[in-house]
């Protein structure tokens, strides 16, 4: 049974992530003093004791993720004397989360990681004057709808698909009154739900054409290895091994949708059954059992779940 890894993106974060695995682990206190010194900043201290209206920013959120993410990673290799990458076929992230990905990978360091992810933040944020754009997720209706629904509300303003998440969970991006009008012409066409979601920037969109141009100058700058496993790409929704490309694709992710059904099936398709959801957070291991009932996805974020996973291997 082929499995694979999958790293969150933003929206899983929340107060006190990390702080057991810090307290139990001396691999993740090594990952989180990194990620600190790497960005000058107590980014661990906030991700264990908030404020809540902190660490959702997107500048410290992104980072804070992708470091609870690898170090639960290193703390199951600490543990289990082995590579994460020995047990698995494939990793893929969502959205932040590709960075998640290559890091545990070693394809980045975590300093690095860290770093271009406090400058996509950043970027993403200066892309779009706050209260300019807005993103809903539409639930009920299918990925052709939902493109139906964009391409009418755009009227002129752009109106696209961000996020394939899950059949009937599709999310859009676009100006504030182009994503106003595609919630109403949802719900005319039957969604079940269509709702504005709580995001400081229309994220996954054109509009965030300014924030892929500082991201190109940046990568062009990171040194990124082969991963030591392939890592499926938010942008194609295939496995990518090479550096050169890996970078391309990570530029592009600003602006293009992330392809997460789509990435999830082709796993599936290559002979994945199990999904682990490393980091903090369930949301990825719920949108496993929506795309594919017969998949099985099991999130690995607390000391408990590394026990787990751990027993785990030496069951199997």
């Amino acid at each position: 049974m082929a499995r694979a890894f999958v790293f969150p993106g933003q929206g899983s974060q929340g107060v006190g992530m990390g702080r057991e695995l810090a307290e139990s682990f001396p691999a993740a206190r090594y990952i989180f003093q990194e990620v600190d010194d790497a960005l000058g900043q107590d980014l661990s201290r906030l991700m264990f004791e908030g404020p809540e209206a902190d660490l959702v920013l997107t500048e410290n959120a992104q980072p804070a993720l992708m470091a609870v993410s690898l170090a639960t990673v290193r703390a199951i290799e600490e543990q289990g004397g082995f590579a994460l990458s020995s047990t698995g076929a494939y990793v893929a992230g969502h959205s932040l989360g590709e960075y998640s990905a290559l890091a545990a990978m070693d394809a980045l360091s975590a300093g690095d990681a860290a770093q271009l992810l406090r400058l996509r933040g950043q970027a993403m944020q200066r892309a779009v004057p706050v209260g300019a754009g807005a993103m809903s997720a539409i639930l009920g209706l299918d990925l052709e709808t939902v493109q139906a629904v964009a391409d009418e509300a755009a009227r002129g303003e752009v109106c696209q698909i961000a996020n394939d998440n899950a059949p009937g969970q599709v999310v859009v991006s676009g100006n504030l009154g182009a994503v106003e009008r595609a919630i109403e012409i949802a719900k005319q066409k039957g969604a079940k739900r269509a709702v504005m979601l709580n995001v400081s920037a229309p994220f996954h969109c054109k509009l965030m054409q300014p924030a892929a141009e500082e991201m190109e100058r940046a990568l062009a700058q990171a040194a990124i290895e082969t991963p030591n496993l392939p890592v499926v790409s938010n942008v194609t929704a295939y496995a990518l091994e090479s550096p050169d490309e890996i970078r391309a694709r990570l530029v592009e992710q600003i602006v293009h949708p992330v392809r997460w059904r789509e990435s999830v099936e082709y796993m599936r398709d290559k002979g994945v059954a199990r999904l682990y959801e490393v980091g903090h957070g369930k949301v990825l291991s719920g949108l496993t059992k929506r795309i594919d009932r017969k998949l099985t996805g099991m999130p690995v974020g607390t000391p408990g779940d590394v026990e787990n996973f751990l027993n785990e291997q030496v069951d199997a």
